[in-house]
């Protein structure tokens, strides 16, 4: 759903430095390639974290170029919301008040920690005219 571009550079004391050019506030490093793209999870969940809470625009991910970091589909919902509810110049309060919620379950809606209920992240959406659209595919070989 969410696969984020990443790039692996060999460090110069045995490390693998992961960079995103989508974020380019995301760095981290792990012992090898598995370990580093481990990290790179963390670090872009945190990049995407910190541009919602600082109000920022999130660049969705581009291209397919290997290797990817894939977040899970709970932290692209909720990405697709942020996005959604800026391109339609919404913020929590309306969103709460236009969902009949209390504005602390709009901010949980958002909240890319807490684990929130499908049926809430598509009520969101719906509110805002969005539709989720779900599809199964077999996983590349």
């Amino acid at each position: 759903m969410f696969n984020y571009p990443v790039e692996l550079t060999p460090d110069d004391n045995g490390t693998i430095l992961v960079t995103c050019p989508d974020l380019p506030e995301v760095a981290t490093f792990g012992e090898d390639e598995k370990d580093a793209l481990g990290y790179a999870v963390g670090a872009i969940e945190e990049a995407l974290a910190a541009r919602m809470s600082d109000r920022q625009d999130i660049p969705l991910p581009t291209g397919d170029k290997e290797p990817l970091v894939r977040l899970s589909m709970q932290i692209g919902l909720k990405v697709m919301l942020y996005v959604a509810m800026r391109e339609a110049g919404v913020n929590k309060a309306e969103l709460a008040r236009r969902m009949g919620m209390a504005r602390q379950h709009a901010d949980r809606l958002l909240n890319l920690n807490h684990a929130s209920r499908l049926d809430a992240l598509d009520a969101a959406f719906r509110v805002l005219g969005k539709e989720v659209m779900v599809e199964l595919r077999d996983r590349a070989a």
